[in-house]
């Protein structure tokens, strides 16, 4: 899929999609919160109301109060290419996500997925 397209998704289409995968391995919609706030800087207030406005995966990121520190820590392959190389920075913030949603969904442990963070 081009990436324009990926962009212009609305997350908040793409976020049940996000719930629905982890549930199915017996993981929390708790936890992909959890997950959101760390890599965005969102809290639930601000999250919700992105959700309900709709916004999609480039307004998600770029109106995103802060992306967490350590994220050159999480490393690995999505869709057959490393996050980590991925050139196009709103690109590699998506696929960061998607990663992170996959180490839940795979039974990961949650300080491990949030990179040693305090929660």
């Amino acid at each position: 899929m081009e990436n324009s397209k990926v962009f212009a998704m609305s997350f908040s289409k793409v976020y049940p999609l996000y719930i629905q995968k982890v549930e199915r391995k017996g993981r929390t919609k708790a936890e992909v919160d959890k997950i959101i706030f760390w890599l965005t800087g969102y809290d639930a207030k601000s999250f919700q109301k992105q959700l309900k406005n709709e916004v999609n995966f480039e307004d998600f990121f770029d109106q995103a109060p802060h992306l967490n520190d350590n994220v050159s820590l999480i490393k690995g392959v999505v869709c057959g290419i490393r996050v980590e190389e991925i050139e196009d920075k709103l690109m590699q913030k998506i696929r960061y996500l998607d990663k992170l949603i996959d180490e839940l969904a795979k039974g990961k442990a949650m300080e491990k997925i949030l990179r040693g963070s305090n929660q």
